[in-house]
């Protein structure tokens, strides 16, 4: 039975090139959560009046993959202790946030939260609210980092943290 997860952690197309390196993770799709307006494009949520952040949403086999996989991976591949930004993008749009379907996955995520926050001197902003509505990106923006790989940004900011997760979790990689 597949299961869902969300996650914002900076531009989704560094985001979903993490996640699609993991055994078990049967789609990612970019898209648009957390704010009032039905429907975003890329460039509302980008000017940021509609409190969208950009995110993923991981199709995950849990057999394979699970939810607390997949908040290590999430908090790994990111800076939770930035305040809307990541990196050089900057802006609500690019909080960090999980974006949870259930109770398990709320309660898992702030039991990941509070374990992780001694680690860091500064306090862990990552949001956890409840998903209302996920509004799929635009076809431009799926799969970007597989067909850009060349791309200047994917280069500086997604080749890392897909690294990261090849290094760090060589045991939930797909071999693929």
């Amino acid at each position: 039975m597949t299961e869902r997860a969300t996650f914002g952690g900076g531009c989704f197309w560094c985001v979903e090139a993490a996640f699609e390196q993991l055994a078990g993770v049967e789609s990612v799709t970019s898209g648009y959560a957390g704010g009032d307006e039905p429907d975003p494009t890329y460039r509302q949520v980008c000017g940021g009046g509609t409190d969208h952040a950009e995110v993923v949403q991981v199709e995950f086999d849990p057999d394979t993959v699970t939810y607390p996989d997949l908040l290590e991976v999430f908090f790994a591949i990111h800076d939770p202790t930035q305040v809307d930004r990541q990196g050089p993008d900057v802006g609500r749009q690019y909080r960090s946030i999980v974006l949870y379907h259930d109770d398990d996955q709320r309660e898992a995520a702030q039991r990941y939260v509070d374990a992780l926050a001694p680690e860091y001197s500064d306090t862990i902003a990552t949001e956890i609210e409840p998903l209302d509505d996920f509004y799929r990106a635009e076809d431009k923006h799926q799969d970007y980092f597989e067909k850009n790989p060349a791309d200047a940004y994917c280069q500086m900011h997604a080749q890392p943290k897909v690294e990261t997760v090849r290094e760090r979790f060589d045991a939930l990689v797909s071999s693929d």
